[in-house]
């Protein structure tokens, strides 16, 4: 991150004048992803640090604070597409990806299902989200008690911190079940924080996306889609309306965004869905720097077989029906002569270009689509539930669903997201547990238990703060 502010960094370009005050914001963005290096409410920060309006008084430096945390939210948090992130852990804790690693590796213990309280890289999902969502407190504090901010900047700055508040949430109900939801930086009371129940968790999630709606723009202000807009907030809304079993609620969310045909479409052409030119996108992570390509395409390419690291799993090939185009444009066969792996393939580039071509996807359209789908099915309108499955079906080349009854859409709509989902951000695996599939389909892998549908609390955060007790069950 030392680099964040350079002239050749996607995130943010400024003149080189505002250096010097960039600098000092982000010292105090740095500063914040660091503070309470042992946990998220054991340090108090300095007042003369934290909410200080001076810091948020210029645009360009209140931005920059924002812009520091899309940069944490990219590299080191559970939406990176790095080893660490949820795309590779998940993908092998569910059945998308096969492990061919080091046994020494943090995911050989998604792999095995042998995950421990102590285990390092559950602890960090837990302690690096908890320490975006208090730089979004620290940022929608500063820019309340700013006097010179303009008011449309500061709305845009909070709407974007409440919205990143909320889905960083989302992310851990899903992980740990139970969790605290952190919305001040104030360490007395986060000290003692005690765990709310996941219906309350997701109530909060939509109380925040409905406050952060409004003081969004419609529009792509970037040209590049990685700001969120209203639309980004909407998407992820109808996501928490669908986990939450809010199924009206969830169909008008999906709706909101996809009756925006203007700016929103499904790519035709299945190669330029993961394009950062893409209209199928609603919200996505530039690279750090011009040239760089993903994360996920370095993760996930490999050239010469066997696998260094992963490869997709013969389970997920094997569901691939005979006419999906998403096989040949997704995926891609290496072979050593003798035995033939599949790596994903929906990002092509995994070394440095000229000019970065993708961008690392969080909310498409297509996953739109199949919220309503779901949504619909679920609340029995079931003609229009397969109207919306056969959107990313015909895309894909597949002629529309056979599936009549309400269950047999319902199963259609669950295949159809392991296939159009398949190693982004842990689809696969919340899809099994809201449809309470995990032990159904899991249950051979080996070490699978019915409990591990929630990861452990890490062990250090619960004897720092007792409140966060009783542990999950089965750790």
């Amino acid at each position: 991150m030392k680099n964040l502010f350079t002239k050749k960094s996607l995130l943010i370009r400024v003149p080189e004048k505002q250096m010097r005050s960039l600098t000092l914001v982000f010292s105090m963005a740095l500063f914040l992803s660091l503070i309470a290096c042992e946990n998220f409410v054991e340090t108090e920060l300095p007042s003369s640090q934290l909410a200080a309006g001076d810091l948020f008084e210029s645009p360009a430096t209140a931005n920059a604070a924002m812009v520091a945390i899309y940069a944490q939210l990219r590299s080191s948090t559970l939406l990176t597409g790095s080893p660490l992130g949820l795309s590779n852990q998940l993908g092998h804790y569910a059945d998308e990806l096969t492990f061919y690693g080091d046994t020494e590796n943090s995911t050989f213990g998604f792999y095995t299902n042998s995950l421990l309280a102590s285990n390092d890289a559950v602890a960090g999902l837990w302690t690096n989200s908890y320490h975006v969502i208090y730089t979004t407190n620290a940022l929608i504090e500063g820019v309340a008690v700013s006097s010179d901010l303009p008011n449309e900047i500061g709305q845009r700055l909070t709407g974007e911190a409440l919205f990143v508040r909320a889905l960083v949430h989302f992310y851990l109900v899903n992980l740990y079940g139970n969790i605290p939801y952190i919305t001040s930086t104030d360490y007395r009371q986060n000290r003692a924080v005690s765990r709310m129940a996941v219906a309350d968790v997701y109530e909060s999630i939509i109380t925040d996306l409905n406050r952060a709606v409004p003081l969004l723009p419609q529009e792509d202000t970037t040209g590049e889609r990685v700001r969120p807009n209203r639309y980004a907030a909407q998407a992820l809304l109808a996501r928490t309306y669908l986990y939450a079993g809010l199924w009206s609620e969830a169909s008008n969310a999906t709706s909101a965004v996809l009756n925006n045909t203007t700016d929103y479409a499904i790519e035709d052409n299945l190669n330029s869905v993961f394009l950062n030119s893409s209209r199928s996108t609603i919200w996505q992570f530039s690279p750090a720097y011009y040239g760089n390509s993903t994360e996920e395409g370095g993760l996930f390419i490999f050239t010469a077989g066997p696998p260094p690291f992963t490869a997709l799993s013969d389970a997920l090939m094997a569901d691939f029906e005979p006419m999906d185009q998403r096989k040949n444009y997704w995926t891609k066969a290496v072979s050593d002569g003798t035995t033939s792996w599949y790596h994903a393939n929906k990002y092509k580039e995994n070394n440095s270009t000229a000019v970065s071509s993708e961008y690392s996807v969080i909310f498409r359209i297509e996953e739109q689509y199949l919220i309503r789908a779901e949504a619909r099915a679920r609340a029995g309108d079931l003609i229009g539930a397969k109207e919306d499955l056969n959107v990313i079906r015909n895309r894909a080349g597949l002629d529309s669903t056979q599936a009549t009854s309400q269950q047999q859409i319902l199963d259609a709509i669950l295949k159809e997201r392991r296939i159009e989902l398949f190693t982004e951000h842990g689809h696969r695996f919340f899809d099994l547990k809201r449809y309470e599939k995990l032990s159904e389909v899991l249950g051979s892998k080996i070490g699978w238990n019915s409990t591990d549908a929630l990861l452990p609390i890490p062990e250090t955060e619960i004897l720092l703060n007792p409140n966060l007790a009783p542990q999950n069950t089965g750790y």
